[in-house]
């Protein structure tokens, strides 16, 4: 629309490619996963509900990147970037982390070399690291002028970001960890990862300077460059309620574990006591049957 939004779809056959791509590698992955499932049926086979949450995130992520979308988000609101991103990051990936259950992960993490890779960019503070990094360094005045000069470099922000969130959300929901965290280290793991976000978030919000100048919001709708920032700021801080809503069940079942713990011992502790007082009657009986073979 002229002197509105754009209209203008993204067709980049890179993104295509990877979508495709990974739409491939899930269904030859559950075609392989139900073979294994028929042959020992240990692990949860897959589902159909597996399937259809994989799919949706595909199309989900497929309108972040294919749609006027992906061009409105690029050249003219920056708060339909961060939409993009948070939308990707906190509803894609985690749809597809629960559509891939252990006997689907377990093929992956059994290849040779692929296992042994995922296993060590999956490790808790190699997952947050690589991920935070990833994200503040697209979101430096630099590079991101760049990708927004450049539709292809865009697309290729949106999917490492994407991607790198895969391994960011995997010490926490992932089906199959090889590097089992207690829940106090899920906790501090879900609040110190989502941090470095939520300070570029305040930054945006609170600096009351336009970081990123180039956007052109359009006229008819009024807003001003830093508004539009702010807007977006506020935005990314929509993964730490998510953060807030992970560790709350995180929190509560810490508590339960602590309980239960906690009447093991009682128990462990009032078993220890009869046994105790049984053997303080034993002996007493013993010595009054002593005492009266010895009268005797």
């Amino acid at each position: 629309m002229q002197g509105g939004l754009s209209s203008t779809w993204n067709w980049n056959p890179v993104v295509l490619i990877f979508l495709l791509g990974l739409s491939l590698l899930y269904i030859f992955g559950v075609r392989a996963a139900r073979r294994r499932y028929a042959q020992n049926q240990q692990d949860e086979p897959i589902r159909g509900y597996h399937i259809v949450a994989f799919f949706a995130a595909i199309l989900i992520a497929a309108a972040m990147f294919l749609t006027p979308i992906a061009t409105i988000g690029r050249t003219q609101l920056f708060v339909i970037h961060m939409a993009q991103v948070v939308i990707l990051i906190t509803l894609c990936t985690p749809l597809m982390m629960f559509a891939c259950p252990k006997i689907l992960l377990r093929i992956v993490l059994e290849a040779p070399v692929v296992g042994t890779l995922v296993r060590w960019l999956t490790f808790p503070v190699a997952a947050s690291v690589i991920f935070n990094l990833v994200f503040l360094l697209w979101h430096t005045p630099t590079l991101f002028d760049m990708a927004q000069a450049s539709p292809a470099l865009y697309d290729i922000e949106l999917l490492s970001i994407f991607v790198t969130s895969w391994l960011n959300w995997w010490p926490l929901i992932g089906s199959k960890r090889e590097h089992h965290m207690s829940y106090p280290v899920q906790i501090l793991y879900t609040f110190f990862d989502g941090q470095p976000v939520d300070i570029l978030a305040f930054i945006l919000v609170f600096s009351g300077t336009t970081v990123y100048p180039h956007y052109v919001p359009p006229a008819q709708f009024g807003i001003p460059l830093f508004g539009d920032q702010a807007s977006g700021g506020a935005l990314l801080l929509a993964p730490g309620l998510v953060d807030f809503i992970v560790m709350t069940p995180l929190f509560f079942r810490w508590l339960g574990q602590i309980e239960q713990r906690t009447r093991l011992d009682d128990l462990r502790r009032q078993e220890e006591a009869e046994l105790e007082e049984d053997d303080e009657l034993e002996l007493e009986e013993g010595e009054i049957e002593l005492g009266n073979e010895a009268n005797m």
